[in-house]
């Protein structure tokens, strides 16, 4: 089982001022619980209170929470793994499902992971240290946005190829924390999408749908790294674009007379059209690459169902609870020792 000693890599040294106010963000690791299931509550009345000045306000802040815009391009020219990003942000994506986080939460974790890759570079890639990274961010995301956080051996599941000891991961936190200056309360697509929601739909009858779907959309496509050329702001507007104009049923309420570029001061037609289209092309993409697994699904589900007998283990494993402790074997062990015991 291949070890590594965490002081092998440079980059993962901090100093100790750097983690001097804030260690309350670090506490806790020892919990073992997690979040269930968590509710955002709005109303029409609540989105109608809101001025412009403030959704305009975050279109001002928002560049300060993204990375810089020749981002894409390291990835387009192979200097930055493009799939490395995609396996990390695909499981990170599971562990969000796994726990029942907000939708926020994970793509908080995306976004402190792709500042951090802009800001510096790793020893490798990919492999061990882009997933302690993603441990690293995505255990961040879970302190800021959640009520009851996994420990950080417990977050290391769907299927992980390495385990980091707890202080291993404490260690990239502080690091992640000061190569972003603290900065974690970032401005998301979600601080748009009820605002403009309500712009599209203004009495407010199918804002939760807008809301709901939209949001599938935003987290469907953050995997792909195209997507980094556009601030929230058009990622969100594009996202409410898109459910509206895909249900035809909605026509009665869409206000017809709002051009997206006119929900607020900031925003850019050209840039909220192309992820708009952006969009679109990734649905029809994923639907054509996706209709082969399921009729194969389907397939698998027949033979299943002409089956008559069950081994029992497999019965009382697909039963066992998921909070269980799992086994080592088949994992790397990535510490600072070279013991196997947190």
């Amino acid at each position: 089982m291949k070890s590594y000693r965490f002081s092998d890599c440079v980059l993962m040294s901090v100093s100790s001022s750097d983690c001097s106010n804030d260690m309350d963000l670090l506490c806790g690791e020892d919990s073992g619980v997690f979040s269930g299931e968590s509710t955002v509550d709005f109303s029409s009345s609540e989105v109608d209170s809101w001025p412009d000045d403030s959704i305009a306000c975050f279109i001002e802040d928002e560049r300060h929470f993204v990375p810089g815009h020749d981002y894409l391009s390291r990835f387009q020219t192979q200097s930055l793994d493009a799939s490395a990003r995609e396996e990390s942000v695909a499981w990170i994506l599971k562990v969000q499902e796994y726990y029942n986080f907000q939708p926020l939460t994970a793509y908080l974790a995306v976004n402190y992971m792709d500042r951090f890759l802009y800001a510096r570079r790793l020893p490798e890639t990919s492999g061990w240290p882009m997933q302690l990274l993603a441990v690293a961010c995505l255990s961040l995301a879970a302190k800021m946005e959640e009520i009851l956080v996994p420990s950080l051996f417990d977050f290391q599941v769907a299927g992980v190829k390495y385990l980091f000891e707890a202080k291993t991961i404490k260690r990239m936190e502080l690091l992640v924390l000061s190569v972003l200056d603290w900065r974690l309360r970032s401005v998301t697509p979600f601080d748009f999408l009820s605002f403009f929601a309500y712009k599209i739909d203004p009495s407010g009858t199918f804002l939760g749908f807008f809301i709901s779907h939209a949001t599938e959309i935003i987290l469907s496509n953050i995997k792909e790294a195209s997507f980094l050329e556009y601030w929230p702001s058009s990622i969100a507007a594009a996202a409410i674009l898109c459910v509206a104009n895909e249900l035809p049923s909605l026509s009665s309420v869409v206000n017809p007379h709002e051009s997206p570029e006119t929900w607020c001061d900031g925003l850019s037609k050209e840039k909220i059209v192309r992820c708009y289209r952006l969009m679109k092309a990734m649905a029809i993409e994923n639907n054509r690459l996706n209709t082969p697994k399921v009729i194969a699904k389907l397939r698998v589900s027949v033979r299943a169902a002409s089956t008559l007998t069950r081994p029992s283990d497999e019965s009382s494993f697909s039963s066992s609870s998921p909070c269980k402790r799992r086994k080592l074997s088949g994992y790397s062990w990535v510490g600072d020792e070279k013991s196997t015991s947190s």
